[in-house]
């Protein structure tokens, strides 16, 4: 299935079903009074969070949601049906913007959780509604009111206990592939992953959810390369594994780029728990490796693990102290903030360094 983390959809709630005028007219009953009924409700436009979903490709085929009309009211003081409701079924993790794609209107964090989006129009009284003492014969009723209409942007953020960042080309989906059942794309050329990948990883028994966010390059934050379309999918990741090349000309300037990029998107993300790890590993001498590995631990300021995705050399030895760091990271859907029980475990594992010291 193709990834899709936004989608524009026009909703619209069901007007409510109109009043009816009449009046009893059966055999023997004189001066019958009115018995016309009451219009029902017009169906509400709600969106839910659905288990199992992981993207929005449903709404790039439809973009358009009406909930039905109330029905109206009739004679015999018989109340209009009101109208069925609409429910858009969306990953977890979603969130709701206006038409102007800056104003959030609702943030999903929790399965089954429900939002109403458009509530449908009431439906109009019958004119028995309006029988009074002194008005016995009313021949007025109201007509059902208005249901909301309105263009909203559908955006996805996905919630992982880690998160794969790095540059292009730095071994993340290489890596996911070896650790899961995922099977994204991969080749010998940048941004190759052009969709966040979902992989379930299991290691000493414990199971976690790992994602590839495609890489970053410098001015992502500003849209470059892929742009900032993806550093939205870090901020709902607990735990950050940074993969830098070890075959690229500078692995401490290669850490930095990300770091910045990170930073400059979000003040927020200077708080996430991060392993930094030196990738690809079987493919530079051990001379290059020894340079590399002191580049990327002067810039990151913690000894950097060793690993290969090729060769799975360290590949445990990362995936068990990412399951330490998510067990200590707050339980949080926005996963926003890590606390500080996690920056403070002893001992720590190494590696890892909080992305703001």
């Amino acid at each position: 299935m193709k990834f899709l983390d936004e989608a524009k959809v026009y909703i619209r709630s069901g007007d409510g079903g109109n009043g009816c005028v009449a009046f009893r007219r059966e055999k023997f009953i004189e001066f019958g009074g009115p018995s016309g009924g009451n219009g029902g409700r017009g169906g509400d436009v709600i969106v839910e969070v659905a288990d199992g979903l992981n993207t929005l490709i449903d709404y790039r085929y439809q973009q358009h949601f009406k909930a039905p009309k109330g029905v109206n009211g009739m004679g015999s003081d018989r109340h209009g049906a009101n109208g069925k409701d609409v429910v858009l079924k969306v990953p977890l993790g979603t969130q709701i913007f206006d038409e102007d794609r800056e104003t959030l209107i609702h943030d999903f964090t929790e399965v089954g959780e429900k939002f109403v989006l458009a509530t449908g129009g009431n439906g109009g009284f019958g004119n028995a509604h309006f029988k009074t003492s002194t008005n016995r014969a009313p021949r007025n009723a109201n007509p059902g009111q208005p249901g909301e209409e309105r263009w909203i942007w559908l955006r996805l953020k996905l919630i992982a206990d880690a998160g794969l960042v790095g540059l292009p080309n730095a071994g993340k989906s290489t890596f996911l592939s070896v650790v899961s059942a995922a099977k994204p794309k991969i080749a010998d050329y940048p941004f190759t992953t052009l969709h966040p990948q979902l992989g379930v990883v299991s290691i000493d028994g414990r199971e976690f959810v790992l994602a590839d966010i495609p890489g970053l390059i410098e001015g992502a934050h500003e849209g470059a390369g892929l742009g900032d379309r993806f550093l939205g999918h870090v901020e709902r990741c607990r735990v950050l594994l940074h993969l830098v090349d070890a075959t690229c000309e500078h692995a401490g300037k290669a850490y930095k780029t990300v770091r910045a990029e990170l930073e400059a998107y979000d003040e927020h993300l200077a708080d996430k728990i991060e392993i930094v790890a030196l990738n690809k590993i079987d493919a530079v001498t051990p001379e290059h490796l020894k340079d590399q590995k002191a580049r990327l631990k002067r810039a990151a300021k913690k000894t950097p693990l060793l690993l290969s995705g090729v060769s799975r050399e360290g590949v445990p030895e990362a995936l068990r102290a990412l399951v330490k760091l998510i067990d200590e990271a707050p339980v949080s859907a926005k996963a926003k903030r890590a606390s500080e029980s996690a920056t403070e475990a002893d001992p720590e594992p190494a590696g890892w360094t909080p992305l703001g010291h």
